[in-house]
């Protein structure tokens, strides 16, 4: 079978891999579709995301979803043949974190293709995966595969949103329309949030925003842009820039809320933090996601909208260009890896 396997920085390389048997309390899924995060870019541009460095080849990927093939000794879960995503976290359940109920941040967890620990946990970009039954989810009536897709990205969204308290009829600044920001658009709509403003430096991202139901949309190289707001409720940063943050801080009301999500270049970064003291603004980190997961594909079955925000759908044989698609923010949004097509 075929996979996606990150070597080093811009070296990666589309291999046969060996089928795998799923283990007792396992599920063997054969992959549809995959969708490639700004993690998997950072691998393959960089060797790592954040201080998660490659020490060793590591199959990409954790953003699936496909079809039950079959179960493990003592495995339950959806029937062979069932529509389902796999939530790509495995919690150790047993440290202070999971006890408290934020098994996100949980201290020992697996998170499939990632290389924060050592051996580092295989992704999930293969044609066949076998993964704990329990991060098995069977698709909602009237959701397909390809909207499910983004139910990975949709429950950081939603999430982070979360971390930023009761968004309702409140005004909301997101900064970054990448695939994570515009969903960060479409969950604070969903929770309420009166009006949304995005700020990016390329207007093909904008419009993706404006998909996901942005009220303003505002170039962030224009400071005489219209559409910038006087100030906001709450600000979530998900570009992964230091100037992003900056501008959270700034726009953010006396009091407000600024959640952190996009993940900052390794090492140290500056921003306003005096703004922090003079303020008592909030600044907090929003780090994957938890229960979100499912709430995440309940609300995909139920909005056709989604659908806009998969930029293009390309065979595993082509990844490359897949990768090369998804960097190019002018030309996509999210962009999906086929398997098994």
């Amino acid at each position: 079978m075929l996979g996606c396997v990150i070597h080093g920085a811009g070296d990666l390389r589309v291999a046969e891999l060996p089928v795998p048997e799923p283990r007792p309390g396992e599920v063997l899924v054969a992959v549809r579709y995959g969708g490639v995060c700004g993690s998997d870019l950072h691998y393959w541009r960089h060797g790592g995301v954040g201080d998660f460095r490659l020490r060793e080849p590591m199959v990409l990927g954790h953003e699936v979803v496909g079809t039950v093939v079959s179960h493990g000794a003592g495995a339950g879960g959806p029937a062979p043949g069932t529509a389902v995503a796999v939530h790509p976290a495995t919690p150790c359940g047993r440290c202070p974190e999971c006890a408290a109920g934020r098994a996100n941040v949980c201290r020992d967890t697996r998170y499939l293709g990632s290389a924060a620990r050592f051996p580092h946990v295989q992704g999930g970009f293969a044609e066949q995966i076998a993964v704990p039954a329990g991060q098995v989810r069977a698709l909602p009536d009237g959701l397909g595969l390809r909207r499910a897709a983004l139910a990975e990205p949709l429950s950081v969204a939603l999430h982070a949103v979360r971390r930023a308290g009761d968004v309702a009829g409140r005004q909301v600044l997101v900064t970054g329309a990448g695939p994570i920001g515009c969903l960060v658009v479409a969950a604070a709509k969903a929770a309420g949030a009166a009006r949304v403003t995005v700020t990016d430096l390329v207007p093909r991202a904008l419009a993706y925003a404006a998909v996901a139901g942005a009220d303003t949309l505002v170039r962030a190289d224009d400071a005489g842009d219209p559409g910038w707001p006087e100030e906001v409720d709450v600000a979530v940063e998900a570009s992964g820039v230091a100037a992003g943050l900056d501008a959270c801080l700034r726009l953010v009301r006396r009091g407000g809320v600024v959640v952190q999500l996009g993940m900052l270049p390794p090492g140290q970064s500056p921003f306003a933090g005096n703004l922090l003291v003079s303020r008592e603004i909030e600044l907090r980190g929003a780090f994957r996601f938890g229960a979100e997961f499912d709430d995440a594909l309940h609300l995909l079955a139920g909005r056709g909208e989604f659908d806009g925000l998969v930029g293009a759908v390309v065979p595993v044989r082509d990844a490359a260009a897949g990768f090369e698609l998804a960097a190019d923010r002018s030309r996509s949004c999210k962009v999906l890896l086929e398997f098994g097509g």
